[in-house]
């Protein structure tokens, strides 16, 4: 009886594979040419020197490797990536977590048009964003010049033009940009959490913040570490608000990764070492995001 059993079940399991395999073959198929081939030419592109222009680049091998450690540009670029990196998605998350919480529990009127307030900047482009923000900032016609002065600033402000305010200026546009998307992320997640467990709790004398510190933030932390991925792998890239605001200046005060891959492939015509710069980044995203999962981990608690 037993081994007419397996034979069953392995019948059934070699059909299921025939099902399954052609299906996903198309899948696959667009996986391997539209995702693992680029990066591997990216690969082989890293180790060439090429102008963009000419039919077959020049293997040199790791020799644009080895430029990327002296290279001031790039470790400048690399420092301003780890700024954002430490700062938004915390700052972000922080945010977003206040918001979803009152927007979930507390007693704001109007929930709705909050939620779809804060979700606005979402369904804008990026650049879009960036030449408003250009124009909010701007240094004569922008409104924060404009607050600044009535309370008393002696002179406009040049948010994008003073090197110790134009990456704080670029980054707090981005969290601007971000909150929102966070904000709807963590109210479905607060939204699926029992209420019988915030009920059972105030019962007993729970604050909001204990409502918060013990239930909240337990039962959403896989959306958190979601949520923290999400962020780390934008702050290696932050390419189009960078670009479209500061051009990587002023003297390369906002410059990051992704700017200055455009700089040296598009401006300087170094296809290869640009290349380099980018297998660079993309080396930088993949392993932050490795660690702050394994940072992150913890056992799920389930409800």
């Amino acid at each position: 009886m037993s081994i007419n059993i397996n034979r069953a079940l392995a019948a059934f399991t070699k059909k299921k594979y025939h099902i399954i395999i052609p299906f996903t073959m198309p899948s696959l198929a667009l996986f391997l040419v539209f995702v693992v081939y680029p990066y591997a030419q990216a690969m082989y592109f890293s180790l060439t020197k090429w102008r963009g222009l000419t039919p077959k680049p020049t293997y040199i091998g790791l020799a644009n490797f080895e430029k990327l450690l002296g290279d001031a540009f790039f470790w400048n670029a690399l420092k301003h990536n780890l700024i954002y990196l430490v700062s938004i998605p915390l700052i972000t998350i922080v945010i977003a977590l206040y918001l979803a919480f009152l927007l979930t529990h507390g007693r704001a009127r109007f929930r709705k048009f909050y939620r779809i307030t804060f979700f606005f900047p979402q369904v804008m482009s990026l650049v879009a964003i960036g030449v408003l923000w250009s124009f909010i900032y701007h240094p004569t016609i922008g409104i924060l010049s404009s607050i600044a002065g009535f309370f008393g600033a002696p002179e406009p402000i040049a948010w994008l033009g003073n090197p110790d305010l134009a990456l704080g200026a670029v980054g707090a546009v981005v969290i601007w940009q971000a909150v929102g998307f966070f904000v709807v992320l963590f109210i479905a997640g607060m939204d699926s959490i029992p209420a019988s467990y915030y009920e059972a709790a105030t019962i007993d004398g729970a604050t909001r913040w204990d409502l918060f510190w013990k239930i909240t933030l337990p039962l959403l932390w896989d959306t958190i570490r979601t949520a923290l991925v999400f962020l780390a792998i934008s702050a290696t890239n932050m390419f189009a608000i960078t670009q479209t605001m500061t051009q990587g200046g002023p003297n390369r005060s906002t410059d990051v990764l992704s700017t200055y891959v455009y700089e040296r492939a598009f401006l300087s015509g170094k296809f290869g070492y640009a290349t380099a710069v980018a297998v660079a980044m993309f080396l930088l995203a993949f392993t932050l995001s490795l660690l702050t999962m394994l940072a992150t981990r913890r056992e799920s608690v389930e409800y």
